[in-house]
């Protein structure tokens, strides 16, 4: 079939098969371009097809020629409908993992359910019988309690009171200003429920309860702080109270772990486009402003130069170089002043009608696009594809 990007709002309802093998391929390419890690060689990663997990498992891979377990839920194909993108990733990934001659295996369900759990445990038991390295990556807006079977939902709210900004609708370059009511009832409790860090601890207490870490093994959760400009929505925000969670909750594992000598790290990364940041008012009109700024410097990043630097500089090599909170900062070159003190500038300055020349609006859109596929350099859109592509391993569960 011949496929087209179709949008709603801040969603994608298609992806491109071929972008998206590219787009792998691309990211593929950068690490290969690089000397190679002296990581972990056996690797899970929990939520492993799309952004900083994706990118977490192409660089295990191919720099440091790791053994690599990914679970992510991703929708397949079927006839005349594309998979989503996490899918079409994830076969592409295992497509070149083959061919260079690693192992890659991966689980397709809800990565908070006890069946995908213990999915996982009988894989690392047959085939790795250890792992020394899990990242844990996941960015979904809902989550059934495995114990309870209640649903919770997250949502994007300020805490204490209404906050009114500037943002952008990426799509026609229209900045308007927004208004977001406060939380409430169990707004919060919710929203750390969903985001925050029970179940990395619950995947953790799993994989060790079972023996499946190795001596000294690591962990790490992706965070994001952001400058003032996006605090009342984020930071300070129902996401925020999430993240605060998921950072206290890398000191319990790290005590969990004292036996095997293993340890726990929340890094912080730096602002990118991802399904996830799509979603959150100011922060598209954020990202563009700092896209441009950024690479005025030549100090942009996207997922994979993130996850490469965490891992060649922070991880496994250099020093973690941790904050007054113990986390790593892999979003040092967003937070340095200069760069920010210029943001705040155009910030001010921001109109429909300048922000093209202000900001990277079109960096930003084409990030988004990328996501799925589309606008990725050297493919035909044109040409007929065939949208029922398989993951060579894939195990599937039905949640």
């Amino acid at each position: 079939m011949i496929i087209e990007p179709r949008t709603r709002g801040f969603i994608c309802l298609t992806s491109h098969p071929v972008g998206c093998e590219q787009n792998v391929k691309n990211q593929i390419a950068y690490i290969q371009s690089k000397e190679k890690i002296e990581g972990a060689k056996k690797v899970l990663v929990i939520g492993a097809s799309t952004g900083f997990g994706l990118a977490s498992r192409i660089t295990s891979a191919f720099g440091s020629d790791a053994a690599t377990i990914g679970v992510f839920f991703d929708k397949p194909a079927s006839e005349g409908r594309p998979a989503s993108p996490g899918f079409y990733n994830t076969a592409a990934f295992e497509k070149e993992a083959i061919k260079a001659g690693l192992y890659a295996k991966s689980i397709n369900g809800d990565a908070f359910s006890n069946e995908v759990k213990d999915q996982v445990v009988q894989l690392i038991k047959e085939d790795l019988g250890q792992v020394n390295l899990v990242i844990y990556s996941l960015a979904s807006p809902v989550r059934t309690h495995p114990e309870t079977g209640k649903r919770y939902k997250s949502v994007l709210k300020p805490i204490g009171g209404e906050f009114s900004n500037k943002t952008v609708d990426f799509h026609t370059g229209k900045v308007s200003e927004i208004s977001i009511k406060p939380a409430e009832g169990d707004d919060i409790e919710n929203t750390v429920t969903v985001m925050g860090g029970e179940d990395w601890k619950m995947w953790m207490d799993t994989l060790k309860a079972e023996n499946l870490l190795a001596e000294g093994a690591t962990t790490v959760a992706y965070s994001y702080i952001g400058p003032s400009l996006t605090e009342a929505v984020y930071r300070k925000g129902t996401i925020g109270a999430a993240k605060d969670h998921l950072e206290a909750t890398a000191f319990t594992i790290t005590d969990d772990l004292k036996s095997i000598g293993g340890k726990a790290y929340v890094s912080v990364n730096k602002a990118l486009v991802t399904q996830a940041s799509s979603a959150i008012p100011v922060i598209p009109l954020y990202i563009s402003l700092l896209f441009k700024v950024m690479k005025e410097k030549g100090i942009h990043e996207g997922c994979i130069e993130q996850i490469e630097r965490l891992y060649s500089e922070r991880l496994f090599g250099g020093s973690l170089d941790l904050d007054d909170k113990g986390r790593i900062r892999i979003d040092d070159w967003e937070m340095r002043e200069d760069v920010q003190t210029e943001i705040t500038k155009l910030w001010e300055q921001a109109t429909t009608e300048n922000l093209a020349e202000l900001g990277d609006l079109k960096g930003y859109s084409d990030d988004f696009f990328n996501l799925f596929g589309f606008k990725v350099e050297g493919i035909d859109y044109k040409e007929d594809v065939n949208e029922l592509v398989e993951i060579p391993s894939i195990a599937n569960v039905t949640i």
